[in-house]
């Protein structure tokens, strides 16, 4: 009798809500789990340690952490020193909190690292219910990116493999989402979603992030765990975890 290989998986955590959601799907759904985040130049570098401390309590195979400097180029609100990260407004386009190009690096490296160890299925946060209006995470974007990542590797490409791109909170909303994650145990207080958030986690309660996780449990009638900054965040980049 030959043993079943385990599922391999690649799952992109922040440390925020979203990502440790898709963390506790992957796990329940028998993946055998390698977390990847990211210190990108972001304001809000709490959220680091935060995705460091919920990937050892998940017990992951091996969570990496990938320093870039996309702050160099500016452009975004979230990255850039003389842009000031903005209060939720309702809206119809592209926030300044928007990072060109940011998922697409992020899946990339997901990507690189998936074919080494042979792990054919990438889980990310993506949403289009409660989210900020970023072009890349749309659906047509997640379908076009797991068609180049089977042009663009030789596993894809000898036929023996396929990648697969699993988003599976893309259209639910963050109610819906608090929801799933409870019924998994997830629990939501260690996590780290404002985009303002000071030193210790603590957040603003004013940005897109803390609007829309403020909203989910609300509607999941459930009490929000988030530790609110008295008197707001004090932002710092990344430092070495």
């Amino acid at each position: 009798m030959t043993l079943r290989s385990t599922k391999k998986a690649i799952v992109l955590l922040s440390g925020g809500l979203d990502s440790t959601t898709t963390l506790a799907i992957a796990k329940n759904q028998g993946y055998e789990c390698y977390t990847l985040n990211f210190c990108y130049g972001q304001k809000h570098s709490a959220e680091v340690q935060a995705a460091k401390d919920i990937a050892q309590l998940y017990q992951v195979k091996r969570h990496e952490l990938i320093s870039l400097d996309l702050g160099r180029f500016g452009g975004s609100s979230l990255t850039d020193a003389s842009m000031a990260i903005p209060d939720f407004v309702e809206k119809n386009y592209i926030p300044s909190t928007y990072v060109p190009a940011r998922n697409t690096i992020f899946l990339s490296i997901a990507l690189a690292w998936a074919e080494t160890l042979q792990a054919y299925h990438i889980f990310f946060s993506a949403n289009v219910v409660d989210y900020s209006g970023y072009p890349d995470c749309r659906p047509s974007y997640i379908e076009s990116f797991e068609r180049t990542a089977n042009l663009a590797t030789r596993d894809g490409t000898e036929g023996n493999q396929h990648f697969r791109i699993h988003a599976p909170l893309l259209h639910l909303s963050k109610t819906e989402i608090i929801l799933l994650g409870t019924q998994l145990g997830v629990d939501y207080a260690p996590t780290v979603s404002c985009y303002r958030a000071n030193e210790q986690g603590e957040a603003c309660g004013s940005c897109d992030c803390c609007h829309y996780r403020r909203q989910g449990f609300s509607g999941a009638n459930l009490p929000d765990p988030t530790r609110y900054a008295l008197q707001g965040a004090n932002t710092n980049k990344c430092q070495s975890y």
